[in-house]
């Protein structure tokens, strides 16, 4: 079963940066597109920015210009760099991914475990 790894959240001040990691734990066919989401306390998950195989970006308003998508497809990894980091940034951050495990595998949506973000004011 693969499983989704993230790293790299924490606790900074308004202003600051991090960057966040997200790896499959095993070796795979392919993956199609990927994403980070987040979770605020008390309201729904919300797409944060999203990458296809091709390399194709999108973001959420309230991160364009602050936050970059990136993936390395040798390494099976997804990165989020997040800067000039928010208070309203403060939240659980999951990946996601369409993996295709094996050549003879269907479409799966996998979720990492989430990592915490926190934005001090």
């Amino acid at each position: 079963q693969v499983q989704l790894v993230e790293s790299g959240g924490g606790l900074v001040q308004a202003g600051g940066s991090l960057r966040l990691s997200c790896a499959a734990s095993k070796s795979i066919f392919s993956i199609s597109t990927m994403g980070w989401y987040r979770q605020a306390p008390g309201k729904q998950r919300e797409l944060v920015a999203i990458i296809t195989s091709g390399g194709s970006r999108n973001y959420a308003d309230s991160v364009k210009g602050r936050f970059t998508i990136s993936r390395d497809n040798a390494k099976n990894t997804m990165y989020l760099q997040m800067n000039s980091l928010k208070p309203e940034d403060t939240a659980v951050y999951y990946c996601n991914a369409v993996i295709i495990e094996t050549y003879y595998s269907g479409r799966d949506d996998y979720w990492g475990q989430g990592t915490q973000v926190t934005v001090s004011s």
